[in-house]
């Protein structure tokens, strides 16, 4: 089987190009050019048009054919409304593509209509505004911490494509949770948050929290999701405080994999041929930490 991911040049994809690897299959990489180390660790390598090249839908389809890709692992947020939007015919094409109903990831690509549906829910999550009235600005479609900034006092900004949003203070979580095929949790593996750079997590341990394993229980109970999603909060002492829920699989699930067993081959045997799966004990405690290695060409 050869497997797609995507934005494979960023610096936490060896994780996945490794696990894809164990699982028995081949990997083929792709970004915008290959100047990048996943050329020279995956299998084969797709150069793609940027994410707002009108030919883009246009040209995929004919780069999977050349390269027998038969399952897709979307992780580019850019990409993933299309790739949800082009899921049976991709399916038509021989092509699984592991990614949530196309309603789903229009909610939490938008920060003020997740804001909606967290209160709609009622689900704790940071007061928010479309107004410049709270301490953090940030932008309604963005990952990580790219676009967001302490909201100066008085200061007048255009808040256009903008939210304000309360700071929220306390212990910082990501939870790893792969669902099923019929959008139930497999694995629900919570990681304490040790160390972040740029938005990325380098150091983690993974906990035992039954109050956030509810939490993600509920909100699965209110939208379908397929494969490996990200979830991100905060417990206050008093709350836990959702933030966002990335409809994708996340640089930070490396842990979330070696805490468990490898997501890949779940993935096909469940997501891609049905079969039922037995989750192991998930093993609490462990830690992670990260580094930067280099690779020569």
């Amino acid at each position: 089987m050869n497997i797609l991911i995507e934005a494979t040049g960023s610096l936490t994809s060896y994780y996945l190009i490794k696990s894809i690897k164990d699982a028995g299959f081949r990997v083929i990489g792709s970004d915008i050019n290959d100047d990048n180390h996943a050329k020279f660790l995956c299998d084969d390598f797709i150069i793609m048009p940027t994410a707002n090249d009108k030919s883009l839908w246009e040209i995929i389809p004919s780069l999977l054919r050349k390269h027998n890709i038969n399952m897709v692992l979307p992780s580019f947020d850019e990409t993933l409304l299309d790739w949800s939007a082009k899921k049976d015919i991709m399916k038509e094409m021989g092509i699984n593509v592991i990614v949530s109903p196309i309603e789903t990831i229009k909610i939490f690509q938008d920060k003020w209509s997740a804001y909606k549906f967290f209160t709609e829910i009622q689900i704790p999550t940071p007061k928010t505004s479309l107004d410049n009235i709270y301490s953090l600005i940030k932008p309604r479609q963005g990952r990580g911490g790219k676009g967001i900034f302490e909201n100066e006092k008085d200061k007048v900004i255009s808040m256009d494509g903008l939210i304000s949003q309360e700071k929220i203070i306390g212990d910082e979580y990501t939870v790893d949770v792969l669902f099923s095929r019929n959008h139930r949790p497999i694995y629900i593996v919570p990681r304490k948050r040790l160390a972040v750079i740029d938005g990325k997590s380098t150091k983690g341990i993974v906990v035992k929290n039954g109050k956030i394993d509810n939490l993600i229980r509920h909100v699965a109970e209110k939208v379908k999701f397929i494969g490996p999603i990200n979830f991100q909060l905060f417990d206050t002492g008093e709350n836990l405080i959702v933030i966002e829920i990335n409809p994708r699989i996340a640089g930070g699930m490396a842990l979330g994999f070696a805490a468990t067993e490898n997501w890949i081959t779940l993935i096909v045997k469940n997501i891609v041929n049905g079969e039922e799966i037995n989750p192991v004990p998930i093993k609490y405690g462990l830690q992670m930490v990260r580094y930067y290695n280099e690779c020569f060409f």
